[in-house]
């Protein structure tokens, strides 16, 4: 056995670029009913992927990564990111269609449905958008049927210096 051959090792790819970056709209809430006021961020987004090496000796394809996740921050770039599991705030959708209310105690904001994005989350902190592109990025490039991945990581930075991360082992 040479000497290289005694250590045990592991690879795994990364994605983070300039163009991962999403300029959206929010608001959190924090228990005992506070509730920010709205603001915006320029979330940035980094991927990373754990895994055995493949046929082609990588362990997943960068091109298909970044192209992944560019796509999950198209849909939400320019927007105002609303939660639809929060237990306290409604977000309900105009009769005709063109607005979304959102309602949080005596507070409402309306914003055209266009400016939206309604996500499954109990909240849109850094955390819950995270998870949800995670969970977004396995099924869209259907990363569980990958026998040899083992894990993979999305985080989200709300601002310079504070990510957030969301890991899951495939």
């Amino acid at each position: 056995m040479s000497e290289t051959e005694k250590f045990c090792g592991s690879f795994s790819v990364r994605v983070t670029k300039d163009t991962l970056v999403f300029s959206a709209a929010h608001f959190i809430t924090f228990a005992g009913g506070i509730c920010e006021r709205l603001h915006g961020h320029n979330w940035r987004v980094e991927a990373w992927i754990a895994g055995e090496l493949d046929e082609n000796r990588y362990v997943f394809d960068f091109i298909a990564l970044r192209d992944g996740l560019q796509q999950l921050i198209a849909e939400l770039d320019h927007s105002v990111l609303l939660p639809d599991r929060h237990p306290q705030i409604s977000v309900l959708q105009s009769d005709d269609g063109r607005e979304i209310t959102a309602r949080f105690e005596d507070r409402r904001w309306v914003f055209p449905t266009a400016d939206c994005r309604v996500l499954p989350l109990a909240n849109t902190t850094a955390e819950e958008i995270a998870r949800w592109m995670t969970l977004e990025l396995i099924q869209r490039l259907k990363l569980k049927s990958n026998a040899g991945l083992a894990e993979i990581r999305i985080s989200v930075e709300e601002n310079f210096g504070q990510w957030a991360d969301y890991r899951i082992f495939l």
